[in-house]
């Protein structure tokens, strides 16, 4: 695993003065060989999860065929490896997203979790009845459903920023949401329905000015933007693993180191103490505090890989690749008659929503999968935002680092097929 991670940091230097080659890349991605229908396979849904690279895949049969066994625990020799593998990867996640210090790096099982750590620790040690947390119309649920529980737990306030009908969203709308009674906005970095970027740093800016903290729900985000928490200024930032083509199981949560050590525990158990008598416990300091019982080991560990696999491909590169799929798309889908793109938003990243008139999206995302085309149709976890389109639902193809002009062309190509069907 050693010479694993060895070749991947070398990539990773060496990766600098390459241009992306998304054929290569493609070919680090063994399911995009196969076929489905008898059809090449064409994955337009890393947005609800990305493929994952054999560089990943391997490293984590690596760790279950030589390396493994619990970690923190044990003195000997495959614990003491397993571990330092294990927190070789919180190293790797606090670069992702430039923390200060691995103690700000909290694993958790997914975004999801991470999300619901803050509404559950900080919710219940900081806010009491009548203080509010600002969301934004364009949430996932995950980032909506926990606050809605600490309202009935603890009668906290939610409030919701608006958005534009193109889908932007304008910083004066967090302005016109917030109040002296709005204790943290909780918002997500980049919408997982439209693609639109969120302007992080003015809203951290924003809800600073106002006394309020800041979560920022990066699942969408981290795989697509460079994320600097230093430089965007957020006190929480979410992600998961599976997006950024690692595994699943496996989250992250930043927290400021001094939030995350005023916190109360998340979970009770093994792992997260100090000392442990049955008058009291004495728990951890952070992260192990946020980690009780035995963590996703290989998860972790697969998730550093995949970390290293993005930084070797070159984050910005990759951005720009996605970029111009992107715009092809746009343009490509903006052509075909009675399809209607949802989500206009001038700053928007890798995430082509539609409608066709007069045809289901699970119709039209039935037809797609018969030639082959892997969409995702559906409210997307985000039905406010749905209502607030005044939409049931949309059809939805989200790019990837793999995805290509001839993966838009292919989609365009069945979309013909579903209006000679439908009529």
């Amino acid at each position: 695993m050693n010479e694993l991670a060895g070749r991947t940091a070398a990539e990773a230097r060496g990766g600098a003065s390459r241009t992306f080659d998304v054929a290569r890349a493609r070919a680090d991605f063994p399911i995009l060989k196969r076929e489905v229908h008898g059809h090449p396979l064409v994955y337009l849904d890393s947005a609800a999860s990305a493929q994952k690279p054999r560089q990943v895949l391997d490293a984590m049969r690596e760790v279950y065929e030589t390396s493994y066994a619990n970690v923190h625990r044990g003195v000997y020799y495959l614990s003491e490896r397993a571990t330092a593998l294990y927190e070789e990867a919180r190293e790797k996640a606090r670069r992702f997203v430039n923390a200060r210090s691995r103690h700000e790096i909290v694993f958790t099982k997914g975004g999801t979790e991470a999300i619901n750590l803050v509404a559950a620790s900080y919710g219940r040690g900081f806010l009491k009845a009548g203080d509010e947390v600002v969301v934004s119309e364009l949430e996932h649920h995950s980032n909506i459903v926990p606050w809605q529980i600490l309202r009935e737990s603890a009668g906290i306030v939610l409030k919701v920023a608006r958005i534009e009908d193109d889908g932007d969203f304008r910083p004066e709308a967090l302005e016109r949401a917030i109040t002296p009674r709005t204790r943290l906005v909780a918002i997500s970095h980049m919408s997982n329905v439209l693609g639109t970027v969120l302007p992080a740093k003015e809203i951290v800016a924003i809800a600073h000015a106002h006394g309020a903290k800041v979560l920022l729900d990066g699942c969408q985000a981290a795989v697509h933007l460079s994320v600097d928490v230093q430089e965007i200024g957020c006190d929480f930032y979410a992600f998961t693993g599976h997006k950024v083509y690692g595994p699943n199981a496996i989250g992250v949560l930043y927290g400021r180191e001094d939030l995350l050590a005023a916190m109360p525990p998340y979970q009770g158990g093994g792992e997260m103490i100090k000392l442990v008598t049955f008058e009291k416990t004495t728990f951890a300091d952070p992260p192990a505090k946020f980690e009780a019982g035995t963590p996703p080991i290989v998860p972790a560990i697969g998730l550093g890989v995949a970390l290293d696999y993005l930084e070797s491909l070159g984050r910005e590169r990759i951005a720009r690749h996605e970029a111009e799929v992107l715009a092809y798309g746009m343009e490509r889908l903006g052509r075909i008659n009675r399809l209607r793109l949802v989500g206009t938003a001038p700053s928007k990243a890798s995430v082509l929503s539609f409608v066709l008139d007069e045809v289901h999206p699970h119709d039209v995302a039935t037809v797609l999968d018969r030639a082959g085309v892997a969409v995702r149709a559906g409210h997307h976890c985000a039905q406010p935002l749905m209502q607030r389109l005044g939409l049931a639902a949309t059809v939805r193809a989200s790019l990837g680092l793999y995805s290509t002009r001839s993966d838009i062309d292919a989609l365009v190509a069945a979309l013909d097929r579903v209006k000679e069907i439908f009529g």
